[in-house]
């Protein structure tokens, strides 16, 4: 396919999406919700991937699953149009490969030997972002394409009629994106108001449901909303999940969610709140303002103290209740990690390469944006988060030790938290949970995958390297397994032991999505073009100062 200039796209016009964000005019924002711009442009027709073919066989390589069996390999996979077709075992690790095993008759070949191949990965918490951070969608999906993110619950991607469309120009490859699951809040969409009783939750889930809406993102509403919305999504098959907001947790938690019918909880919201000890709410200071966010999110990682303790009674119920609901527990740790070092995450190093300067201008401390609450950040308020994240990976990592799903997801776009390199930094955090890293890629690959399906009562059709199921893959050249990091497009830096050079080794090189074969390396390249492009605009209408990328 003809390769377009990143830069002809970042320049261009969009009156267009004016008539598009009209039509689908949000509701009123919720506490707790992450506004998305009306305006951001939808990405452009696709100009890189090979094929489908008729018959892909990836040559040579060792598989992960994506179900917690261990890798093995060598073997071949037959790829035939967008399915896996079969996968042959070619031999024996540390001899020749056996060629007359060898599946013939391909029509596209990757050689793959000593590569490690893995289902694509699922993000089950997206944000496609917009003007004035992330004014391009193309950006942002190369930045999670180049990681192998394949598919993912956008919670929000943007307005309804945006993401509605944006699913379907996916689904039919017209676009490079991975795969995209629409979940909305109630109210966005429609012309009859935000929703604020019983009935009118139900008539809006029925209207998104005839939209084609997938599933509702909720904050915590009043119970009897709460319980209006789940029971009608779980008649018409729509997923639920839950970012269980400080202004309503005190009513509901995610016990009391989990109850009526949530089938996800994200981040931690509702999850301390249901374990406290000698309290019913957070003994908020008396200064406290929600509205500021200092306030808002410095103040809830001292909730590490004031819950039962592990091992508890109180402790062990709680995950009991959840794991008898099934609730799944998504907790996209890599989204608040700023908070416990922020001078690392305003540091990380593909900032200056990957970070458009729209977007660093937007992480930079505000009162006004999201998230960017750094105004006055302490070594006090580090260590409550140091000491909650403690606290909070031992409730993951006993849940999941207990038979519960915990998945990978990101929340990007906020506090220092880029597309796609945030995604791993959520694998290496659940592996400091205590997460085998074969448990970390289930969750980023199976589980996910069953989080969408499962709502409309579908068996999966990706997520797991198998005969059968869809072709979305990622081909890595180095182990995942020995070290998560070689999954960062920046890689991974170490000094070869027999040169004593330094070396940058690792980033994925192949993402495979419907059978269509993406260099991942290319799509870095021109996520770099547009930061690149952008910072030479600027540069012709300002002086070049400010730290990082936005220079």
């Amino acid at each position: 396919m003809t390769r377009r200039t990143p830069t002809t796209t970042l320049l261009r016009s969009v009156p267009a999406l004016v008539l598009l964000a009209a039509a689908s005019a949000p509701a009123p924002a919720l506490a707790g919700a992450h506004p998305q711009s009306e305006f951001v442009a939808p990405a452009p027709a696709r100009a890189e991937g090979e094929g489908p073919f008729e018959r892909l066989i990836i040559r040579g390589a060792i598989v992960v699953d994506g179900t917690g069996a261990p890798p093995r390999g060598p073997v071949d996979i037959v790829v035939e149009g967008n399915r896996i077709a079969r996968i042959v075992g070619v031999g024996y690790p540390g001899l020749p490969i056996d060629e007359s095993r060898r599946p013939a008759g391909a029509t596209r070949e990757i050689d793959a030997h000593g590569m490690y191949v893995l289902p694509g990965f699922v993000d089950l918490h997206l944000h496609t972002g917009g003007v004035p951070k992330t004014p391009e969608a193309e950006y942002v999906y190369k930045l999670w394409m180049a990681h192998g993110i394949t598919a993912g619950r956008g919670i929000e991607y943007g307005p309804v009629e945006f993401s509605l469309a944006e699913r379907e120009r996916s689904a039919r490859n017209e676009i490079t994106a991975p795969r995209m699951f629409v979940y909305q809040r109630p109210g966005q969409g429609w012309d009859q108001g935000p929703v604020r009783t019983p009935e009118a939750a139900r008539e809006w889930i029925r209207w998104a449901s005839q939209q084609g809406i997938d599933g509702i993102k909720l904050v915590a509403y009043p119970p009897e909303i709460m319980a209006a919305l789940l029971d009608e999504a779980g008649k018409l098959g729509m997923g639920s999940v839950a970012h269980l907001a400080q202004l309503g947790v005190a009513q509901m938690n995610a016990v009391d969610a989990a109850r009526l019918g949530l089938g996800t909880v994200t981040h931690f919201y509702g999850l301390f709140e249901a374990l406290y000890d000698d309290a019913d709410v957070q003994p908020w200071p008396a200064d406290m303002n929600y509205a500021n966010e200092q306030h808002r999110f410095g103040e809830v990682a001292r909730q590490w103290e004031m819950i039962h303790p592990q091992g508890s009674e109180q402790w062990t119920a709680m995950l009991e209740e959840l794991l008898e609901h099934d609730v799944i527990l998504d907790p996209t740790m890599t989204a608040y990690l700023a908070s416990r070092d922020v001078m690392r995450a305003r540091t990380a190093e593909w900032h200056e390469r990957y970070t458009l300067p729209s977007l660093w201008e937007f992480y930079e401390p505000s009162r006004e944006n999201h998230g960017s609450y750094y105004y006055d950040w302490t070594t006090h308020d580090e260590i409550a988060w140091k000491n909650f994240y403690h606290v909070w990976m031992a409730l993951l990592d006993d849940y999941k030790d207990m038979g519960g799903r915990v998945t990978v997801s990101s929340d990007a776009g906020f506090i220092y938290n880029l597309f796609g390199f945030s995604t791993v930094e959520e694998m290496e955090l659940l592996q400091e949970a205590g997460f085998h890293p074969l448990e970390v890629i289930r969750g980023a690959t199976m589980h996910g995958a069953q989080a969408l399906f499962e709502p409309k009562g579908q068996a999966p059709e990706f997520g797991i390297v198998r005969e059968g199921m869809l072709a979305d893959l990622v081909v890595s050249p180095e182990n995942p397994i020995d070290n998560l990091k070689v999954l960062y497009g920046t890689g991974h830096e170490r000094l070869n032991p027999e040169t004593g050079v330094k070396e940058r080794i690792g980033g994925i090189r192949y993402t495979i999505k419907d059978g269509i074969v993406y260099d991942a390396r290319q799509l870095l390249e021109d996520v770099a073009r547009f930061v690149e492009a952008q910072k030479r605009q600027r540069a012709a209408t300002q002086p070049l100062d400010g730290p990082g990328p936005s220079r």
